[in-house]
């Protein structure tokens, strides 16, 4: 096996920077947005709602547009990364100019469009790479892949946490140590993106047609649906219904060095097992850890700390195993990837529109207010949204991919 092939850990912190500019942007902006500019749940979940939207309808175009610069995908990347990072800043370093809802919205989009965009053109870059390896080469670039994904979100996820522990500007200085992340990655993973030629690619169609293909999309969408909604409501839950304010971060540290410590060893059980068998185990773990979150009240901090562990260990297969299988059928249908990418794009961002326009108007609407004492009317309100809302997505995901036929390597 040669030294190229061999060269995986570019793609782990390119996934580290992806991965800090998605889960972790909805934990923290729109609590954010919430507490420093008292902008509305009500209004907050409308907006996200409109750039998933959005998201949804930009994701298959920027899959042509993927293929389209093919040859060129270095620069269009680093572009990419420029507009990314200068979101990023936006957001959480620079003073809303005008309202802040609309600044939220604006620097926002720059933040998804680039994301989105960057997606794509990794994963797909990665069906190649993994096809050079080989066997199980898609489950063990996925390793690679999501375990630095994951390491990614855990250190997102806990940065803001301890930079306003000792006292700085915490969302600032996160943005701008992102920027310096962003160009970090690109020296990584330059090499990657050169010696690639431009070939016609069949579109949508080949990945619409194939049965296959369908149901994984849509267990992809029902299955992301879960994470949406936990990480859209976390905050909330951990602040208002465990009264464990000053936690979050130690929990959300606990629930992704979790995630980031089983994916490898997923990774592992699956090359032995089978993916689609080790998957389908790891989605029941989460069914029943998560479970008893609903039963959680004030005090109640240690019992969702282990919580946190059995279903972020969950998290950890669910990011390396979905993407590998979905990767590995696209290899047999659409070697070019972008546009199964495209829409494997799609339906993920749909579950996080779905997130944002129900979640907080539906909280808003049951008169929950972000720091400060809730009815119990309100707080039995999030606690089925954040628990029970979860384990039934999960379980109809379960049952479509136990369904699907898959043939394993």
């Amino acid at each position: 096996m040669t030294q190229k092939t061999e060269r995986l850990w570019g793609f782990a912190v390119f996934a580290a920077v992806l991965s800090s500019a998605g889960l972790p942007i909805y934990i923290h902006a729109p609590k954010f947005y919430a507490d420093e500019y008292a902008v509305s749940l009500a209004s907050l979940g409308t907006v996200l709602f409109a750039l998933r939207l959005f998201d949804v309808v930009q994701d298959p175009l920027l899959g042509k547009l993927s293929e389209a610069v093919r040859q060129h995908r270095g620069a269009s990347v680093a572009v990419a990364l420029a507009v990314m990072s200068a979101g990023m800043v936006g957001l959480f370093a620079v003073s809303p100019i005008g309202p802040p809802v609309f600044w939220f919205a604006i620097t926002l989009t720059a933040v998804f469009s680039a994301f989105s965009y960057l997606t794509i053109c990794f994963y797909s870059q990665g069906v190649a790479r993994a096809g050079a390896l080989g066997g199980t080469g898609h489950v063990r670039l996925a390793r690679w892949r999501e375990t630095g994904g994951l390491v990614g979100v855990c250190v997102a996820s806990v940065t803001p946490t301890v930079l306003a522990a000792i006292g700085l500007p915490a969302f600032a200085v996160f943005s701008v140590a992102f920027a310096a992340l962003c160009a970090v990655a690109w020296a990584m993973m330059r090499r990657e993106w050169t010696g690639e030629k431009r070939t016609e690619g069949a579109g949508f169609a080949p990945v619409l047609r194939d049965a296959t293909s369908r149901r994984l999309l849509f267990v992809a969408l029902v299955n992301a649906a879960p994470v949406a909604v936990s990480s859209t409501l976390f905050l909330f839950f951990v602040d208002a219904r465990l009264g464990a304010l000053g936690a979050e971060g130690p929990l959300l540290l606990l629930f992704f060095v979790s995630a980031a410590a089983a994916a490898p060893v997923w990774g592992s059980f699956a090359e032995r097992v089978g993916a689609k068998r080790a998957l389908i185990y790891a989605m029941l773990l989460s069914i029943v850890s998560f479970s008893f979150a609903f039963w959680l009240g004030t005090g109640d901090t240690w019992a969702f700390a282990a919580i946190c562990i059995g279903s972020g260990a969950a998290l950890g297969a669910d990011m390396t195993l979905l993407p590998a299988i979905f990767a590995r059928r696209m290899s047999q249908i659409s070697p070019n990837a972008s546009e199964g990418f495209s829409l494997w794009g799609f339906v993920s961002k749909f579950t996080l529109a779905f997130a944002a326009v129900v979640l907080l108007p539906t909280l808003d609407a049951a008169g929950f207010k972000s720091g400060e004492n809730n009815s119990p009317e309100a707080l039995l309100v999030l606690s089925l949204l954040y628990a029970v809302l979860p384990c039934a997505l999960k379980l109809i995901a379960l049952a479509v991919f136990w369904k699907t036929e898959l043939k394993e390597d």
